[in-house]
């Protein structure tokens, strides 16, 4: 039971340096955040990539839209035309109706005599 005893005491002991260890290190985390001021904020934000400055995200704004000016004036240059949207007149449509009921019709009697 010594023996037991004197190995509680040694654990009782690690975690208290243990401790200590810990509190310095929490205590020069603070110090070295409160150097790097306003930017160590950036640096343990969740917020990923680089920063860009508003007057740098106009200028490539400006930049993609005149890809966009451009792409779309060579594609207009190209000679295609735009694209004509094909209506079918009323009988057209009679038509086709007719015909796809027939087909409907020969197909039930098909599978009926089958």
């Amino acid at each position: 039971m010594a023996n037991l005893d004197h190995v509680l005491e040694q654990l009782r002991d690690e975690r208290s340096r243990t401790q200590q260890q810990l509190q310095q290190l929490e205590s020069a985390i603070s110090v070295l955040e409160g150097v790097g001021g306003n930017n160590s904020h950036a640096r343990t934000s969740s917020r990923a990539g680089r920063v860009v400055s508003a007057l740098a995200r106009q200028r490539m704004a400006a930049a993609q839209r005149a890809r966009w000016a451009k792409a779309r004036q060579s594609a207009g240059k190209s000679g295609s035309k735009p694209r004509v949207v094909r209506v079918l007149s009323a009988d057209a449509r009679r038509r086709i109706a007719a015909a796809q009921k027939a087909r409907w019709a020969r197909f039930r009697a098909e599978k009926k005599a089958a």
